[in-house]
């Protein structure tokens, strides 16, 4: 009996770790220049530089930002941001110009 209930608590441990892997979120920084805001949608596109953290290569990336952070930024300014990487998408979490 004591083996079984051992047996069963390292497969549940095995599986918390495999699922904390999987929903693990990558984080970033990066720097570049906005070529496009769109608050209303949540979105700004960067033209930026290579974000090895986040594997990206230098492109020009439509990233999710919360319109709140867009207060100072317009385009054409060169901005330095954190971002991470949820799920499929790339969410801006800091910006500062």
């Amino acid at each position: 009996m004591k083996k079984s209930i051992a047996t069963v608590m390292l497969g549940l441990a095995a599986a918390v770790a495999v699922t904390s892997v999987a929903y693990a979120q990558e984080t970033g920084r990066g720097s570049g220049e906005v070529r496009r805001i769109q608050p209303e949608q949540g979105k700004i596109a960067i033209k930026q530089g290579a974000i090895s953290d986040l594997k990206l290569p230098a492109m020009t990336l439509s990233y999710k930002i919360d319109a709140a952070l867009l207060k100072d930024i317009k385009p054409g300014d060169s901005v330095s941001f954190t971002a991470e990487r949820v799920g499929k998408d790339y969410v801006i979490k800091e910006i500062s110009n």
